[in-house]
Parts: structure tokens; sequence; C-alpha cells
């Protein structure tokens, strides 16, 4: 029964990426973006258990890539649908859509959105082929940039911070996102892991400064602060690339 309990927990990752989609397509961004985070919390936890257990396992380095495909590929890919769609609808006086994206009462830009599923699902299947990524990453791992879609119609919802709305609810800083985030999950571009070898001051000091600083942003700018944590990591690894060139 211990062997199980990993993938069991494996597996709710994968059950709450399932209702996050079907919220996702109904347009309950806000819940779904909830979903995806309870789906990234099993994530971290299914890892760690099948260390204490040590019962890690091919299998269950199949399933997690499974269950992270539609939590942190499908759902953030709707998710930009979505958020495109709703950001290049225009409206005029008697409520009807006019905008020159819609061709036939159907709109293909939003489309561009699901660039990010496409590209997690290449980052998935390639990081279980990559002997490379075993205590660090190379690329953006898939649940990072999922927290950074998902963040944003949690801005939307519940930050006043007028400039964050405004960009979000830009149609081009958008597609930007999609196109960005897309190329830097698969992109030759290596970056730490948050798995301590050892704790002391000394070895981890970019990631020491890294947590402290992700928890004051936390408290001070709250869901914005999510995307600006996701960015700072890149930069963080980048700095720590040079350091140890």
């Amino acid at each position: 029964m211990t062997k199980h309990i990993p993938n069991i927990i494996t597996l709710l990752n994968l059950l709450a990426g399932i209702i996050a989609t079907m919220l996702a397509v109904e347009g309950n961004l806000v819940l779904a973006g909830i979903f995806v985070l309870i789906g990234i919390f099993f994530d971290f936890f299914d890892g760690f258990f099948a260390r204490l257990l040590n019962v890690q396992g091919e299998l269950g380095k199949q399933l997690d890539s499974l269950a992270d495909m539609v939590t942190s590929g499908v759902v953030p890919g709707i998710i930009m649908y979505q958020l495109i769609k709703q950001s290049s609808t225009l409206w005029n006086e008697e409520g009807i859509s006019s905008t020159s994206l819609f061709i036939d009462g159907i709109s293909y830009l939003p489309l561009i959105g699901l660039l990010i599923t496409l590209a997690a699902a290449y980052r998935l299947a390639n990081f279980n082929i990559d002997e490379r990524q075993t205590s660090s990453f190379i690329g953006l791992p898939t649940p990072a940039n999922a927290l950074f879609v998902l963040s944003l119609p949690l801005i939307l919802k519940y930050s006043d911070v007028d400039f964050a709305n405004d960009l979000i609810r830009n149609k081009w800083f958008l597609i930007a996102v999609t196109l960005l985030g897309s190329y830097i999950m698969n992109a030759e571009i290596p970056l730490f892991s948050l798995k301590f070898k050892d704790y002391s001051f000394k070895n981890n000091v970019i990631k020491y400064i890294f947590i402290l600083l992700s928890i004051v942003l936390l408290v001070l700018l709250q869901f914005v602060a999510i995307p600006v944590i996701i960015v700072l990591y890149v930069l963080f690894s980048i700095v720590e690339n040079m350091k140890s060139k």
C-alpha cells in the first residue's frame, strides 16, 4: 500500500486538473485557477512522498507527467484562450460584437493561447528523456508557467492595481506572454531547483534570497506578486549561471 501513496497524490493532481479544465471551458477562470493551485500543491507532494518512502519508479514518473499535462498544460492554455477572447471582443451600442478578429462569428486570434498547451506537452515529453534535469531544470517548469497564467484572472478579480489590470486586458500583452512562456519552457536556459542538497546559507545564497524576496512580494502585492516572482526566478537563475561560470 505504501508504494501507491505517491501515485494516489498524483491522481489527485490530475483530478484537480480535470475539474479546472471544465471550469475554464465554462469561463469560470478564477475557480479554475484555484483548482490549478490545488493540483500544483499535490504535484509538489507526490515527489516529496516518493523520495520519503523510497518508492520512486518509472510508473510514477510517467503518471506525474500525464497529470501535469492536464493541470499545467491544458488548463493554462484554455485560460489564456479565454483571456485573449475577452480582450479581443469589442461591443457596439447595440451590444453586438464588432471586431475584425471575428470571422463568420468565430474568433481565431484567441487560439494562439493554446500554444501554451502544445509547448507544455513538448517540454514534459522532453523532460522525461533529458537526463540533465535531475537536480535542476533546463527551461521553465510547466507548473511555474501555469502559475504565471492562472495568476492573471486572479489579479483581474482581486487586485486594484490599475496598471496590472490594464495590461491583462490588452490582447497584445497576452499574446506576448503566450509566445514568451511557450519559448522559455523549452529554451536551453538552466534554472535552479528549490530542492536542497544541504541547508547551508553559503551553498544556497540565491535560493534563500529568492524565497525571502518571494515572501515579501506576496505580502505586499498578493496575486500581482506571482508573475513578478516567476520573472525573478528566471533572472535569478541567469545570475546564478553567470556566477558559476
